[in-house]
């Protein structure tokens, strides 16, 4: 075994496999840029050496410094993580000169599985189902337009050495083939280097499940199930789950034996998942493989109890896989939720900045249900502009699927995230979602549901009168400390009755609350209702856990001056708590009209300007480009929400622009 690992890579999954490392007994070296000087994973590593500057072309792809760090430390073996030299054949190749074992799959797999190309070749003459479409270079957009006619639309037009939805484009029509090969061409050159795409049929009503496999150097391949990630936004996996609440037996043994035989077919050694798109009628189709841990491994070891990386680690130095293929079962049923650092609520644009407050859920096992949060963050590190915006991935576990959605639900609650925007609410709307709490998904779920985008969860009757019920107590809670001035007034015990109006956005909640034995009675004039709400919560907490009719309930509360917001499953509103005779007041104030914006086009994101594509005086149409940004490694295109003649142009080619700088003016 391995005294000493170096882990070529950054954030989370560097945390993770030095966790793992860590339980085995092994040291471990971590490499970072400029960016992450102050990374959590330079303070978990027991070494750590200075790569160069913060783009990773510059540092985390540097394969000769990686290869040096090992040889100054020591380190006998690289885990790569994902991402990054995770499927990189050539740095495997440099790896295996210099003497320093590759914890991952050889080089032939990785040369095999890495072009997508060639990859679904050797998947059909492995005896994979593979999806229709054209395998060949495509030359241009002329070319791509002609063959996506002939395939017939909708097709998806991919990076050949693409992933992580990277160089991905659904395209419906000739216009948008000819406009989505572009897109995923310079998509395909700033993230892997490679310009090549090519094209398929796009399944419709299609489902994302993978099969994940483990295989040694001794000739013995096992899968680990499936997990269902068809829960996606730009072909980027949001919520993933294990095992798919679609499959049945008989297709998850096909599929798991296509992809033993598919891994067989490489020489595959090391953890690894085959990826199949399946329709409505469970047919399944290889997509590819990706010869590395995926960013959603900790389902599969939640329901398998099985460590990922630690599998990887014991097949690199040598030793045999410890289980068989009997002795792999589905134990209860485990969710994950990407949080990332994007506002929901703007097209879900990057967010860049400090983490001013990062309280997430506790971790651990209670009453039958775990909470498990792999982050890469702490509490007041950085949101860098310059790699992938995840801040954590939150994971829970259950008997069944919906005792881990619950629990997912309400471990979202209470995920505490402050100075930058972040996907939480959303996240926590969809797994509250009524078609995706039956299991109903697709690739296009979110697409479907949420065709004009994210405005917040629907204040639901029963929600708004718990809500409301909360915000009553807190206002009573801030009353009662204003008047006692800390502490300096005795009220002599006497418990305090008093009528109240409270807003929740534009919904209004005329009450009468009452204390009560460590508590409060909230009853609704207009429905007669109590609502009892019990808490030991104290003024000034981000956090409000407490019950509402015996019911746990967790909400987040935001202060600022003369009033507050809370959230919960996704709906946040701003809210006001005021006497009956305020309330009457406030109805007679004008209300602040926000700034005419509709003549400007501004910059959604903090990014760099790729190319401005309109000229002054230029006369525009509704949904024409008018300029791309690119942020985190992904090419925006910003088009005209409405016919108009372009005045000035503020920017140019290069520039980098902050959130809301004025790109172009219209007359």
């Amino acid at each position: 075994m391995f005294d000493k690992i170096l882990i070529a890579n950054r954030g989370e999954i560097a945390c993770r496999v030095i966790k793992t490392a860590r339980k085995m007994g092994i040291k471990t070296v971590a490499v970072y840029s400029e960016a992450d000087a102050d990374g959590l994973h330079v303070r978990m590593a027991d070494e750590a050496v200075f790569l160069g500057p913060p783009p990773a072309s510059e540092s985390y792809l540097l394969m000769d410094k990686i290869i040096q760090a090992c040889k100054e430390t020591g380190a006998q073996a690289v885990h790569p993580g994902f991402g990054f030299l995770s499927e990189n054949a050539a740095f495997c190749d440099a790896l295996e000169d210099a003497g320093i074992t590759f914890i991952g799959p050889g080089q032939k797999a990785i040369a095999a599985m890495g072009d997508k190309i060639e990859s679904k070749k050797l998947a059909d003459a492995a005896g994979v189902s593979t999806v229709p479409g054209y395998l060949g270079v495509i030359k241009d957009a002329d070319e791509a337009v002609k063959i996506a006619d002939e395939i017939g639309y909708p097709v998806m037009i991919k990076a050949s050495a693409g992933g992580g939805g990277k160089g991905m484009r659904v395209a419906w029509d000739s216009a948008e083939a000819r406009e989505g090969f572009q897109l995923a061409v310079n998509e395909a050159v700033s993230s892997f280097g490679d310009d090549r795409v090519f094209i398929e049929k796009f399944v419709t009503q299609p489902r994302h499940i993978e099969i994940q496999v483990l295989a040694d150097k001794h000739g013995n391949t096992i899968h680990l199930n499936e997990r269902e990630c068809s829960i996606q936004r730009r072909h980027q996996k949001v919520i993933e789950e294990a095992p798919s609440p679609f499959l049945d037996e008989a297709t998850r043994d096909a599929m798991g034996a296509q992809a033993i035989a598919l891994a067989e077919a490489v020489d595959y050694c090391s953890a690894g998942t085959v990826e199949f798109i399946v329709d409505g009628d469970r047919n399944f189709y290889f997509l590819e493989m990706n010869t590395r841990l995926q960013v959603e491994h900790p389902v599969t070891e939640l329901i398998t109890g099985i460590d990922l990386v630690e599998q990887m680690i014991r097949v690199a130095a040598g030793e045999k896989l410890a289980m068989k293929q009997s002795d792999i079962g589905i134990n209860g049923w485990a969710m994950e939720s990407r949080i990332y650092a994007e506002d929901p609520f703007r097209n879900f644009l990057p967010s860049i900045g400090r983490l001013t407050r990062y309280r997430p859920p506790a971790e651990g096992t209670e009453n039958g249900l775990t909470i498990r949060n792999d982050t890469g963050v702490f509490e007041g590190a950085e949101i860098s502009m310059f790699y992938d915006p995840m801040i954590a991935k939150l994971c829970t576990h259950g008997p069944d699927r919906a005792a881990a959605v619950d629990h997912m639900i309400t471990a979202l609650d209470g995920f505490y995230v402050r100075g930058i925007n972040h996907n939480v609410p959303f996240l926590a709307a969809v797994l509250s979602h009524d078609r995706f709490r039956s299991g109903n998904i697709t690739t296009g779920f979110i697409a479907e549901e949420y065709p004009d985008g994210f405005e917040g969860a629907p204040l639901e009757d029963d929600r708004a009168t718990n809500l409301a019920a909360v915000a009553a107590f807190i206002d009573h809670k801030d009353r009662a400390r204003a008047a006692q001035i800390s502490g300096q007034l005795n009220l002599g015990g006497v418990k305090i009755a008093a009528e109240r109006v409270v807003s929740l956005g534009d919904r209004l909640f005329p009450v009468s609350v009452e204390e009560v034995d460590g508590g409060l009675d909230v009853t609704f004039e207009e429905s007669g209702k109590l609502v009892s709400v019990h808490s030991d919560w104290i003024v000034g907490r981000g956090r409000f856990y407490g019950t509402v009719n015996g019911h746990h309930i967790t909400v987040q509360v935001d202060w600022t001056p003369g009033r507050f917001s809370v959230e919960q499953g996704g709906t946040s509103c701003d809210v006001r708590v005021r006497t009956k005779r305020a309330a009457e007041l406030a109805a007679l104030m004008p209300v602040k009209e926000a700034p005419d914006t509709s003549k400007m086009l501004l910059c959604p994101m903090p990014g760099l300007v790729v190319s401005i594509n309109v000229e002054v005086g230029q006369k525009v149409h509704a949904g024409e480009a008018l300029a791309v940004v690119e942020a985190m490694k992904m090419e925006n295109v910003l088009r005209a929400e409405r016919d108009g003649t372009v005045s000035v142009i503020n920017a140019v080619a290069g520039d980098s622009l902050a959130v809301d700088e004025i790109i172009l003016e219209f007359e």
